[in-house]
């Protein structure tokens, strides 16, 4: 019985360890970062027809979404490129917040992007309470 509880516990963080492994910013916190004009690189992975929706200002738009295919990463090499060649933070913004933005952040981690700039925004743009703060279009 002990080996069975055992696996299971294994099992499930090896699930999980994955989900918590990526760096989260808080909206409340980024909306302060945003008033502040933090340095900072806006990773939007958006489908290209919502970002012209809804996006921050100086977002890159990558239409990314779902970041599941290689074409999906390629789309991604602008914005790593940007961010390599500045020392700010990367902010992922995406619809949810969830799994495509964890493919994004593990696809910028993989090209050089330090982890310790990475972060992905807590709820994505769906989640984002400030909603006066997005601007359409280009």
């Amino acid at each position: 019985m002990k080996k069975y509880v055992s696996f299971i516990l294994v099992f499930l963080f090896g699930i999980a360890a994955p989900a918590l492994a990526a760096n989260y910013v808080k909206p409340v916190v980024f909306k302060q970062w945003l008033q502040s004009h933090k340095s900072m690189i806006l990773v939007d992975i958006q489908p290209s027809e919502d970002f012209l929706e809804q996006h921050f200002k100086g977002s890159i738009m990558t239409d990314a979404y779902p970041v599941k295919t290689v074409e999906d990463r390629k789309r991604l090499d602008p914005a790593v490129k940007k961010a390599k060649a500045s020392k700010g933070d990367v902010v992922i913004v995406c619809p949810r917040g969830k799994t495509s933005a964890n493919d994004a952040y593990d696809y910028l981690k993989s090209q050089g992007i330090p982890e310790s700039r990475l972060l992905i925004l807590e709820g994505g743009i769906d989640g984002w309470p400030y909603k006066e703060m997005l601007v359409k279009g280009r």
